[in-house]
């Protein structure tokens, strides 16, 4: 049976059938020339062919080896490229892009996303996914390719960059009768009603799980699944609504509305940038997350932290 055909031999006779000497042949390749001897012992087995035959004070090449030289070079280069880096050019990338993420995400962080991919990568697509708390499969089955969430245990195969960490505030209408005191106590907390967001990743069913392990609950009277739609609502009534602080500061500075820190419940929100292992070495899902980020990571460390007076 012929010996299993390997690269370094496949070097070696890409060599011999060009110098048809074995000591340049060993020297081109840095091996001894007692090594290429063997190297051409497993080849002439390999081949069952006797490749090279010593005329002389030379060598000739067998009619099995010309027909070898003609297609060896291309073979190699192709084998060769096979271990080169896939390049990445954006300027030429016609890529679609699927990044998962809440609609505040949509709305406050998508627009500066592209203001720095689409110059370097004109052509590229984007296409923007609602996410929904848990749904890790969508990295699983690539119906996502990135996605940004708030994530206590990440499964196998999913990849991950911290964006950071952050605490829960409540958020109240400026006129609301809780705006006054000094520090939000857990039993004001409790007294009046509340507004969720119902969608993107959890970011309050831990008050839930707390509160329900102290035998007490809240009066949530309102879901909804978009941002805005909780802000405004929160705006113009008496709800509180519970998010976490960029988001709450970021708000603050948009509605009329007001944040306090919540001592009485111990969580930290901690936010990943996710994609499955398939695509960590992929040259373009490097670039493209890369930016994106960037961008988030700016959001959550980029504003100010709380103040009574902001």
């Amino acid at each position: 049976m012929p010996l299993p055909l390997n690269l370094n031999l496949l070097r070696s006779l890409e060599a011999l059938l060009e110098t048809r000497n074995l000591t340049h042949s060993a020297d081109r390749l840095g091996l001894t020339q007692s090594a290429m001897s063997r190297h051409l012992v497993q080849l002439r087995a390999q081949f069952q062919d006797p490749l090279l035959l010593r005329e002389g004070q030379r060598f000739v090449l067998t009619e099995r080896a010309e027909e070898l030289r003609l297609g060896l070079k291309t073979v190699l280069e192709q084998v060769e490229q096979l271990y080169q880096p896939p390049q990445f050019d954006p300027a030429v990338c016609e890529r679609e892009f699927s990044f998962a993420g809440s609609d505040y995400l949509a709305e406050y962080m998508l627009p500066d996303i592209l203001d720095r991919v689409l110059p370097q990568a004109p052509d590229m697509r984007l296409k923007f996914i609602p996410w929904q708390a848990g749904r890790f499969d969508m990295l699983v089955d690539g119906s996502a390719d990135l996605v940004s969430t708030i994530a206590d245990e990440i499964p196998d195969n999913i990849y991950g960059k911290s964006l950071g960490q952050d605490q829960p505030m409540c958020v109240m209408s400026n006129d609301h009768p809780l705006r006054g005191k000094p520090i939000l106590e857990r039993d004001d907390y409790l007294a009046w009603p509340h507004a969720r967001v119902s969608s993107a990743s959890d970011k309050d069913g831990f008050v839930d799980i707390q509160l329900a392990q102290q035998g007490q609950s809240r009066q949530v009277r309102i879901a909804t699944p978009y941002f805005v739609s909780a802000l405004s609502i929160v705006s113009r009534s008496q709800l509180l609504l519970t998010l976490p602080e960029h988001l709450a500061i970021r708000f603050q500075r948009q509605f009329p509305v007001h944040a306090k820190p919540m001592p009485f419940i111990d969580y930290t929100y901690r936010y990943w940038l996710l994609w499955h292992g398939r695509a960590d070495k992929d040259p373009a899902h490097r670039w493209f997350r890369g930016h994106v980020f960037d961008v988030l990571h700016h959001s959550i460390h980029g504003v100010s932290k709380y103040s009574e007076n902001a």
